[in-house]
C-alpha cells in the first residue's frame, strides 16, 4: 500500500492519492483477515512522502522556481528519500502492529 500510494501521489495530490487508495486498503485488509489500521498508516505515510516530483506536494512546487531546481533534482534525491521512508516506515508499522504479542 505504501509504494502504491507513493507512486500515485507523485502524479496527483497527496489527498487524492489517499482518498483513492483508502477503500482499496480496507478491502485488502478484510480479504486477508488483518487489521485495517496498518494499511491506513501505510497510506498516510505514502501520501506524505511524495518527494520524487515537484508535483507530489505543494511546497515542492513553491521551491522549484525560486530555488533554481530542475525536475531531475527532485527525481534523483526524492526517489532515495521515498525508498528510505518506505523501508523504515513499513518495518516500523510491522513492529508496532504485528511483532508484539497482543495483550
Amino acid at each position: 500500500m505504501y509504494f502504491a500510494t507513493v507512486l500515485l501521489t507523485e502524479i496527483v495530490s497527496n489527498n487524492a492519492a489517499a482518498a483513492i487508495l483508502f477503500p482499496i486498503a480496507l478491502s485488502v485488509a478484510a480479504q486477508l483477515s488483518l487489521p485495517y489500521m496498518p494499511f491506513v498508516y501505510a497510506i498516510t505515510l505514502g501520501a506524505t512522502t511524495g518527494f520524487a516530483t515537484p508535483i507530489g506536494y505543494q511546497t515542492n512546487l513553491m521551491v522549484l522556481g525560486p530555488g533554481g531546481y530542475r525536475f531531475m533534482d527532485f527525481f534523483k534525491m526524492g526517489t532515495i528519500l521515498d525508498i528510505l521512508a518506505g523501508i523504515v516506515g513499513t518495518i516500523s508499522i510491522y513492529l508496532v502492529f504485528f511483532w508484539a504479542e497482543p495483550p
